[in-house]
């Protein structure tokens, strides 16, 4: 099959990085345009990221000659990207709500599906916020969402925030085997990463926690809903359960999130042993299809009593693993345990790509 090319908006920067390594042998999409801030306009791809390159794998050696464009310069990336043939293009823009959400809108306006980390169209009532283990069938509302707006072959499809990542499938797992969760008490513990970069500063991390991350603890508390939704009427609404209360922090890890979290059942609950074996054994729509970037065990339960840790077990399955662990009773609610996942991979370009391949499947990408 021949590679499908593509492009990253917001290439330069940490999430724009990561998609720029993992697509580097991607068995379907090809990098063909990288487009940043006016600043790196006009450079090639490899000056533009020089002394400012995060990653330990490098980029491709034809992405390095790439000519970063202007992604503000809408009229000219969209003649860019199509005399290149690219059907669709990541964004990891970096910039406010309001001007992502323009930027997007006006990209698939143009007739370019956008594949979006950005959380400025999570809430919007027919964008869909994508985990394709969870919610596939999230990206049917694509073909109303262009009719509301008079788009050809443009979209716009999301992924969640990164902090959620690490209990969703956990949680969905169970839910699917029947066992309704219906409160959820979770601390995150978020890596540096997760801010960009330069991101927070040395010395407000260094031996250090942060308990405060700008707008984390609504995002935790509320996108989940929408994920578990329904459409309805054309738009989404939000599932009543779980209630969330959510407290996140920053802490000095470069990779990977964590979560302890606590939930309680509905009236049927189910044992320690048969939450590990739901766990053990849930296949979604990307493992039994086998996309490329979709981990063959999207959960995996570790028996130790010091695991999961962000630096042994952020990189399992291609980093795109829920890595679980400390499973036992809670003495408020029902069970509690604690989940990580790798916050730049899952939680962003990875999760990013596992869309793309979910959408190029449902056929909205040909």
């Amino acid at each position: 099959m021949a590679k499908i090319p593509v492009g990253v908006l917001g290439a330069t920067g940490m999430v724009g990085q990561n998609y720029i390594t993992l697509l580097n042998d991607h068995p379907w999409f090809k990098v063909r345009y990288v487009a940043a801030s006016p600043r790196s306009a006009g450079k090639k791809y490899a000056d533009a990221v020089a002394g400012r390159w995060q990653l330990a794998e490098t980029y491709a050696p034809h992405v390095g000659g790439l000519v970063v464009q202007d992604a503000n310069d809408v009229s000219r990336a969209v003649a860019a990207m199509k005399r290149k043939s690219c059907a669709f293009v990541f964004s990891a823009l970096e910039m406010g709500k309001d001007e992502t959400r323009a930027l997007e809108e006006a990209y698939a306006a143009a007739g370019i599906p956008v594949i979006s980390n950005a959380s400025a169209h999570r809430w919007t009532n027919d964008v869909p916020v994508l985990i394709p283990e969870i919610n596939p069938h999230h990206a049917d509302i694509i073909p109303l969402q262009q009719k509301n707006r008079g788009w050809g072959r443009g979209f716009i499809a999301v992924k969640p925030n990164c902090s959620i990542q690490s209990y969703m499938i956990p949680l969905h797992a169970l839910v699917q085997a029947g066992y309704l969760v219906k409160k959820l008490i979770v601390t995150t513990m978020q890596a540096v990463s997760g801010a960009g970069y330069p991101g927070v500063a040395s010395l407000d991390m260094i031996d250090n926690i942060v308990p405060y991350i700008g707008g984390e603890e609504e995002k935790t508390e509320n996108e989940p809903l929408k994920i578990f939704g329904a459409i309805a009427d054309g738009i989404f609404y939000n599932a009543a359960f779980p209630k969330i209360s959510a407290c996140c922090n920053r802490v000095p890890v470069i990779d990977g999130h964590t979560a302890c979290v606590s939930l309680g059942f509905g009236v049927k609950r189910p044992s320690i042993d048969e939450i590990k074996e739901v766990w053990s054994s849930f296949k979604g729509l990307p493992q039994e299809l086998n996309f490329p970037m979709a981990p063959e065990h999207p959960v995996i339960y570790r028996e130790e009593d010091n695991r999961p840790q962000p630096r042994k077990d952020r990189d399992c399955d291609k980093a795109m693993a829920v890595v679980v662990g400390r499973l036992r009773p809670c003495n408020v609610l029902d069970i509690r345990f604690t989940a990580l996942s790798h916050n730049t991979v899952r939680g962003a370009a990875g999760g990013g790509i596992l869309n793309a391949e979910l959408l190029r499947h449902k056929g909205f990408l040909n």
